[in-house]
């Protein structure tokens, strides 16, 4: 990912209690421009997100979030606009580490159960909000009733560039 995401909404996990805590969020028309953009997305019309934060000891914390969006792409096939309704939910589980923000990096095996290691307690919550909500788009969005077909072999072949050239040629 880029170092420059398309939002941001710093949230101080030093803050959080042992009751926990809830933030809603909804994109306001700029900050939804940027990630239609980021993404490579027409537009997004609406872009709401609920996360619920819980403390689990003093250094680890269980993040879950629930998107809820609709937005346009453009056929692969005709490039007309399809719109589309997104709704994912995911968790993070984060550990906090002293020993990151004091020595730099360390080397931690890669395993999806193990939690994501910050280095500090200001977590930005759009970055993960940013990934999963373009690993959520479709990749290939068709308009309906649109189907790619594939050239078969009782399609004539295409004139060659080269051909219309040696037209052109012809002369005293």
């Amino acid at each position: 990912m880029s170092d420059a995401l398309p939002f941001s909404h710093i949230y101080n996990l030093n803050r959080l209690g042992q009751a926990g805590d809830e933030v809603c969020l909804e994109l306001g028309e700029t900050e939804r421009a940027a990630l239609a953009r980021f993404a490579g997305v027409l537009r997004i019309e609406a872009f709401r997100a609920a996360i619920t934060l819980a403390k689990l000891s003093a250094d680890r914390f269980r993040l879950e979030f629930a998107i809820d969006t609709d937005l346009v792409q453009a056929c692969v096939v005709t490039l007309v606009d399809v719109p589309s309704h997104i709704q994912c939910r995911f968790t993070r589980d984060l550990h906090f580490s002293a020993a990151l923000k004091r020595e730099g990096v360390v080397d931690v095996p890669l395993d999806d159960d193990m939690p994501e290691e910050i280095d500090s307690l200001h977590y930005d919550l759009g970055a993960p909000l940013t990934e999963e909500f373009i690993l959520a788009l479709d990749p290939y969005p068709r308009a309906p009733g649109v189907e790619f077909r594939a050239p078969t072999a009782a399609d004539p072949p295409p004139e060659s560039p080269f051909a219309v050239l040696k037209g052109l040629k012809s002369g005293p």
